[in-house]
């Protein structure tokens, strides 16, 4: 009878046993070469979908370690979504801010667009100077700038200056290159395959 406490001893174990003692001895040396501690600037771009959702992702592991976090929507602040009533049930822990009025195609208005991007950014600028902050979560940022709403120069500066351990998260296809390289973490979501090609209409609980 096999004794499932006790280790396999055939050859292909005892070699994938000492392939593993060898990654983990590396593995232990790079993590312990690690001693930074510092508020991070995360980027989530790309024609992929899931970059508020992965933002969103990391609010709610702030939230398991009682950190406050804050959402401000640029953009598309006019939606109600399902993470939205999901995260406000937090409602010591989190801020909401839906600031925006719709895509660009919808406002059909550039004053009005760029009107409503100046008052999340003075509630960002308000935000980012709060060290209580843990994360903020700067909502389809980077489509503001994109159309120069912001300018960029105020916007990364104002993300500089924030306090040392806060960290800030920016969503939004087609990030910047001075976004790019201020960042400290850049993801960019591929897209290979969607749906919404397929005539799947936005569904409550995936889109939403």
């Amino acid at each position: 009878m096999i004794d499932p406490q006790k280790p396999a001893s055939t050859p292909d174990a005892e070699h994938h046993r000492t392939k593993m003692q060898k990654r983990k001895a590396v593995q232990d040396k790079e993590v312990a070469s690690k001693t930074v501690e510092k508020g991070l600037l995360i980027v989530n771009t790309g024609a992929g979908k899931g970059k508020s959702t992965a933002a969103f992702g990391l609010a709610l592991r702030m939230l398991g370690y009682g950190r406050r976090v804050v959402v401000i929507q640029f953009i598309k602040g006019a939606w109600h979504t399902g993470e939205r009533k999901a995260l406000e049930r937090f409602e010591d822990l989190v801020e909401w801010h839906a600031l925006g009025e719709g895509f660009t195609w919808e406002t059909q208005d550039k004053a009005r667009d760029i009107a409503a991007c100046q008052r999340a950014w003075q509630v960002a600028q308000q935000t980012l100077a709060n060290p209580d902050i843990g994360l903020v979560i700067l909502d389809e940022l980077n489509i503001a700038l994109r159309y120069d709403y912001l300018p960029m120069e105020q916007v990364l500066a104002d993300i500089t200056a924030r306090p040392a351990n806060q960290h800030v998260a920016v969503t939004g296809r087609n990030a910047k290159e001075a976004m790019l390289e201020a960042a400290d973490l850049v993801t960019e979501m591929t897209l290979v395959k969607h749906h919404f090609k397929a005539g799947v209409k936005a569904q409550e609980g995936i889109e939403f």
